[in-house]
């Protein structure tokens, strides 16, 4: 049972000196430990240190409590000679507890350090976590003031030293965005059921890099991974009384420390060493590593959450609070509270968290949650906010790769296509009008169109290129590509919200029965859409993003939103895998990565690219003529051809020669019948090969043999399925070094 916390506690003898107020956290000189904390409105904090029980149950226990008193710009310090990389800290901070003012101090709560680089343990929940009397029956119980001591059920902070792993002269691959595929995962997911590696480190950092994990991303094709959040996070309360638990992670409490749960090697500080270790192996596999980063809000809630960290350290220096009560929280983000961007303190946490793990950690990018919140100024998205303008000028994060989510919960929140130059956006328009189109939607023809081309009704005006569309059909929320095929309805009773939680609105389509069936016509139909769906993905001009085992037919049983299943519903079945869909992804891939064509820097024009040449790309209907402005408004119209002109390209190698590739033509076919094409005429080619069929599953790549079909030929595309033709220009003609 927790006591409280007595601030006359004698201290042991500790030597101490002043230290500095930079780097803010807990730093190791070699000699000792510099400890640096931010609190503007805090009046006296206290350094806690722990260290294991000479007992049986070695918990850690608080040995000794240290006034700091040196402060400087609201930054107080203190220097601890002869201690070395491993001690296990925390803070308490005293000060006002006022909260209709945004004053939540209270000295009795242990607080994680806002710069630590490791945390040990977990949350383990109990009412002595929050700085107000849980037990208070008023309607304003928040105002109540708790004297129970919360350090027995805090996780703790542990000093690391940052100088203590070798690199190996391990370098940022600098793979450009059009040469990029990204692969979301989950740490634990991915691993935790695949035999072939160790069942200790399953599930973990060293599983991820484990050589069957790479040889598999490998042989994918995939050129970057990006991981969903891996910054220490914490569980609702809520969740862990239903048995369940924060299974994402989109709930962080340490910025700057991976997360001591996928750790298979320790978890005082060898966490860190792990994740090192894992970014290392990737980046000699050639494969990038980018972050799922949720810098918008916190782990802890409103004003009825936990005081674990930035509410105890200094409240109102760390979040936005209503003006008329500054005991509420804005909420952006649909968490409770969101994090003050606004603030210099908060954007200093926020980039030298990025900082961090692109010069310690080696990290080549991020993706940012909800990244519309972090860019309000008052109210407002503001593309002018004070974040965007320190990102483009910092030397260290403007080169790495920035990716937003480009929405938040807030009013005017939906920012697709506002982001600055330099930023690539998780396309949703692209989502829902892919989804749309294959599931026979009316209207549909000009806007797929577009988001096949790159989108560029949403990003040419800002000049910028096609790859600032991610092109995704599936995200970690949501439901799988196999269940997108199978079930109408969400299905996520498991999660024990009456199944209310989740997105009702999934543009989905069952192909006839809803969930597992063993009628045979709807399987090989759930099929085709599927390579449908991939085959779009990957031909489409932006950055594929594709979800790790959608490529292998994964289901969550129709569960779209399975943020609480840390269980089967969510790892990757790796016994169960579709083979088949595996071989005809990974030949799509390969396809793209052979062909420029398919993932070009520029936009598309409509016209030559040199006088005497043909049009860079060109529509046709299925009599072979071109399409008109009138044939793409027929609310019936479901089905065209496009030619892509592999000569109609303006980037050039690093050597400065022309890129140039070879011509494609393909007709997309979202029409419930077959249909009877006619192939373009001789000035566009005068024979074409079939290399890639989605009625079936095979892709014929180099080397294979294809049917062959004469200029002005008749093909027949079947109901909903794509068809791919190739005609090869010679290779002389062609560029070979990589494009600038």
């Amino acid at each position: 049972m927790a006591g409280s916390c007595d601030l006359n506690w004698e201290d042991p003898k500790i030597t101490t000196y002043p230290g500095n107020p930079h780097p803010l956290g807990a730093f190791y000189d070699g000699h000792g430990i510099n400890f640096a904390l931010y609190s503007e409105c805090g009046t006296r904090p206290f350094l806690c240190l722990f260290r294991p029980a000479h007992d049986a149950t070695h918990e850690l226990v608080e040995y000794a409590r240290i006034k700091m008193k040196e402060r400087t710009h609201h930054i107080w310090h203190i220097y601890l000679p002869d201690f070395e990389p491993g001690q296990i800290y925390g803070y308490r901070v005293h000060g006002p507890y006022d909260p209709q003012n945004g004053h939540r101090f209270n000295v009795n709560k242990l607080l994680i350090d806002p710069y630590a680089r490791a945390i040990t343990g977990t949350l383990e929940w109990d009412d002595a976590l929050f700085g107000y009397d849980v037990n208070d029956q008023s309607p304003e119980k928040d105002l109540s003031f708790s004297t129970v001591d919360s350090a027995p059920f805090m996780p703790k902070c542990v000093v690391i030293d940052s100088s203590n792993f070798n690199w190996g002269g391990d370098t940022p691959l600098n793979i450009p965005f059009h040469e990029t595929i990204i692969y979301e995962l989950h740490v634990k997911g991915f691993t935790k059921l695949l035999p072939d590696i160790p069942e200790e480190i399953r599930g973990t950092y060293a599983g991820l890099a484990h050589p069957t994990t790479i040889e598999y991303f490998k042989k994918l094709g995939i050129t970057a991974v990006e991981l969903m959040p891996v910054q220490h996070f914490v569980t609702d309360r809520y969740l862990k009384d239903r048995g369940l638990t924060n299974y994402w992670g989109y709930h962080t409490l340490g910025f700057f420390a991976p997360d001591v749960r996928y750790s298979s090697s320790g978890t005082y500080g060898e966490q860190v060493l792990e994740f090192k270790r894992m970014v290392k192996k990737l980046h000699k596999a050639g494969i990038e590593v980018i972050l799922d980063v949720v810098y918008n809000h916190t782990g802890e809630g409103n004003q009825l959450g936990p005081t674990l960290s930035f509410k105890g350290i200094d409240n109102s220096s760390y979040y936005r609070l209503t003006e008329h009560d500054k005991r509420f929280y804005f909420d952006y983000t649909g968490t409770g509270n969101t994090l003050n961007c606004r603030l210099p303190n908060v954007l200093r946490l926020i980039m030298d968290s990025l900082r961090y793990w692109i010069l310690d950690m080696h990290v080549d990018g991020f993706r940012f949650d909800l990244a519309a919140t972090l860019a309000r100024e008052l109210h407002a998205v503001d593309r002018l906010s004070a974040f965007f303008d320190i990102i483009h000028q910092d030397p260290i994060i403007g080169r790495v790769k920035l990716l937003a989510e480009p929405w938040d919960l807030g009013e005017g929140g939906y920012q697709i296509g506002k982001f600055p130059p330099g930023w690539a956006e998780w396309n949703g328009k692209y989502r829902d009008c892919v989804r749309d189109y294959w599931r026979g939607q009316p209207s549909m023809l000009s806007e797929f169109a577009e988001r096949f081309t790159g989108s560029s009704d949403l990003y040419f005006e800002e000049r910028r290129g096609p790859t600032a569309s991610i092109n995704f059909l599936t995200a970690h929320d949501g439901f799988t590509l196999h269940d997108l095929v199978s079930y109408n309805e969400k299905h996520n009773e498991m999660n024990g919200e009456g199944n209310l939680d989740g997105e009702s609105h999934n543009r989905s389509w069952n192909c006839g029965a809803e969930g597992p069936t063993d009628d045979v016509n709807v399987n090989q139909f759930r099929d085709c859409q599927k390579r449908n769906f991939l085959t779009t993905l990957f031909l489409s001009q932006g950055i594929p993003m594709l979800v790790a085992g959608d490529e292998l037919g994964r289901t969550q049983q129709g569960n779209n939103n399975a943020y609480c299943q840390d269980n089967e519903i969510s790892w990757l079945n790796w016994e169960k895998a579709d083979q088949v869909l595996l071989a005809f992804t990974q030949k799509l891939i390969h396809l793209r990565r052979q062909h420029p064509v398919f993932r070009r820097r520029t936009w598309f024009r409509g016209k030559p690219v040199k006088p005497g040449e043909i049009d860079d790309i060109a529509w046709f209907k299925f009599d072979g003529n071109h399409m008109t402005d009138e044939d793409w408004q027929h609310d019936y119209a479901k089905s065209f051809g496009v030619f892509i002109n592999g000569r109609g390209m303006q980037g050039r190698t690093v050597f400065g020669v022309r890129v140039t590739d070879d011509n494609f033509y393909i007709i997309f076919n979202a029409y419930h019948g077959y249909i009877d094409y006619t192939l373009p005429g001789e000035e566009y080619a005068k024979d074409w090969t079939l290399i890639l069929d989605t009625s079936k599953d095979e892709v014929i790549i180099e080397g294979d043999e294809g049917r062959i079909y004469q200029a002005g030929e008749k093909i027949t595309v079947h109901d909903y399925s794509i068809l791919l033709l190739h005609h090869v220009v010679p290779k002389k003609e062609h560029a070979t070094a990589p494009m600038v």
